[in-house]
């Protein structure tokens, strides 16, 4: 039914999409209604059309749904951050549930895969360690924060906001007051005028301590010495005191330089027993509590033993890998941003961590290499960012077969298709573990345990696939691990799968279909080096694959 536009019609909810809108159908078409909750019957205003499915706005509530509850937050309408507010936690949680597995049942094609009822942190608001408050005038001319309505740049005042401490709220009025006071000019995004343009605030959730950013169009704040005694007699728990410069025209909120004003430009903390360093740019998840369960269902998934190695990808500043550095033999983690790098190596250096490097690399190339070089972890845990693995990262893991992968994931959609190209290629999705770290709002973390097999005190069961199976070890010749054996012990040299499949495939020799063939056509699979060839060479000729 096209051309329903600004039409009235009387829906009933039925479900809930993944951004938290509630779902009815008008003559069989999918409308998607903000702010309304499975069970209730509302009359709705579309207000677009896409001919398929349409939008809508609630004209009446006429009668709400079981889970339907007053919102607590004046402004969670226009800021949308908390798309939950009317729900209660019940049924936000039932619906996240639903969200992780509809997408590993959608997209992942997973039918019967375990998904656990949610795990939750202690608390569903006032759990944020970190916020960034766009600054600006309120209607009569005052300084004051809050957050953008969606989709715009229009700022919605908000003083006291229901997911931050209230200590943060209070800093950050604090900060305004100030900057009012002494007609500090606030940046203009249309004239790229003006100095202040986000207050930014992290706070040590076992520490206290607090850190002060202010993110400004310049390098300097005038009166900075007075804001500084000012803003920490009225909050000893501030320990430090930042300027952020970014003269950018962009909608990123932090640049690239840190201008220390008081203190040492970091708090300290602990995740898991981890001790972190935190600055404006650390990247550290926002509810320290709930993710400190987070990563332990983690560990309890990876299953480590003490002679195992975890390549832990994605790594950040190590907070996951060095919580399970006394489970394993080796960790080596890798991560693109050089500052956690340094962070992942120190934290590691404090806690007297011995069997752990930390690499900066892409990891796609890293895990290419790693796999290149013969590394082979029996655990490889990956914390991609929400666009997920590429497959240049998921074919080097493959490569390096090992026993268990651990995926910890912030969006479930692209945590299916991962686990979708793993399963393809011999891994079993053996169970899914949402946990909630951000209560109130749309997202969701989700855990997923996959393996080649499980073993108990019982049974062993393995699964396979032939078709991606080396059988040399059924036929005339050699495994791929006496290859190995064999070129270890007579030239020193370690040689991994992916070196003997493209020195057997050069030969003309079988190596299975699509073994170690990255799925990708632009991937940048690393060539065996000539020494290694001529000793994989000599390693077929004594096993007889070649004469």
């Amino acid at each position: 039914m096209p051309g329903l536009k600004n039409t009235l019609a009387r829906l009933t909810i039925e479900s809930l999409s993944s951004d938290g809108s509630g779902v009815g159908r008008l003559n069989g078409k999918a409308v998607f209604v903000p702010a309304t909750a499975p069970g209730d019957d509302v009359t709705v205003k579309i207000v677009k059309d896409m001919g398929r499915y349409a939008f809508g706005i609630v004209e009446e509530l006429h009668v709400p749904g079981p889970g339907h509850i007053r919102p607590d937050c004046p402004v969670c309408r226009p800021c949308g951050g908390c798309c939950f507010r009317h729900l209660d936690y019940e049924a936000e949680a039932r619906a996240k549930e639903g969200f992780v597995a509809d997408a590993f049942r959608r997209l992942g094609g997973f039918e019967a895969l375990p998904v656990l009822p949610l795990l939750t942190g202690p608390l569903t608001d006032r759990y944020r360690n970190k916020v960034q408050f766009p600054v600006g005038y309120d209607m009569d001319g005052n300084v004051t924060f809050g957050f953008y309505a969606g989709r715009s740049h229009r700022l919605i005042p908000c003083r006291d906001c229901l997911l931050q401490p209230r200590a943060l709220n209070d800093i950050a009025a604090a900060v305004c007051a100030f900057l009012q006071a002494h007609r500090i000019p606030l940046y203009n995004e249309e004239t790229h005028r003006g100095l202040v343009r986000h207050i930014f605030l992290r706070q040590g959730w076992h520490s206290g301590q607090v850190l002060l950013c202010l993110v400004v169009n310049g390098r300097s704040l005038p009166d900075s010495e007075q804001f500084c005694a000012e803003l920490t007699a009225q909050f000893p728990q501030i320990k430090t005191i930042v300027l952020n410069v970014n003269h950018q025209k962009t909608n990123v909120i932090t640049g690239e330089e840190c201008i220390s004003l008081f203190g040492s430009g970091f708090i300290e903390d602990t995740m898991c027993g981890v001790p972190v360093k935190l600055g404006p740019l650390s990247f550290y998840q926002v509810n320290t509590p709930a993710a400190e369960r987070l990563y332990a269902v983690a560990r309890e998934f990876a299953g480590l033993l003490p002679t195992d190695t975890l390549l832990d990808l994605y790594c950040g500043m190590g907070t996951i890998g060095l919580s399970m550095a006394g489970d394993c033999g080796a960790l080596v983690g890798v991560e693109i941003v050089p500052e956690a790098v340094e962070s992942a190596r120190a934290n590691a250096a404090a806690m007297g961590v011995q069997n752990a490097r930390f690499l900066c690399a892409d990891a796609g190339q890293a895990a290419a290499q790693l796999a290149a070089e013969g590394l082979s972890p029996q655990v490889i845990c990956l914390d991609p960012p929400r666009k997920g693995c590429d497959a240049a990262t998921l074919d080097a893991v493959l490569a390096m077969a090992p026993r268990r992968v651990v995926m910890v994931s912030c969006n479930a959609a692209t945590a299916a298709r991962d686990c979708r190209y793993l399963a393809d290629r011999g891994y079993r999705p053996v169970k899914v573990q949402p946990v909630d770290l951000f209560p109130r709002t749309k997202h969701v973390e989700t855990v997923v345990l996959l393996s080649k097999g499980e073993i108990d005190s019982k049974k062993v069961r393995v699964e396979f696939s032939l078709e991606d199976m080396d059988m040399s070890g059924f036929q005339k010749g050699a495994t791929y691990e006496q290859i190995k054996a064999y070129v270890l012990k007579h030239t020193g040299l370690k040689v991994s799968s992916l070196y003997i499949s493209q020195v057997k495939r050069k030969c003309g020799l079988d190596v299975g279909q699509n073994y170690n063939l990255s799925k990708k056509e632009d991937a940048k699979v690393p060539q065996c080096p000539p020494e290694k060839e001529a000793a994989i060479m000599e390693a077929l000729k004594h096993f007889q694959m070649l004469e």
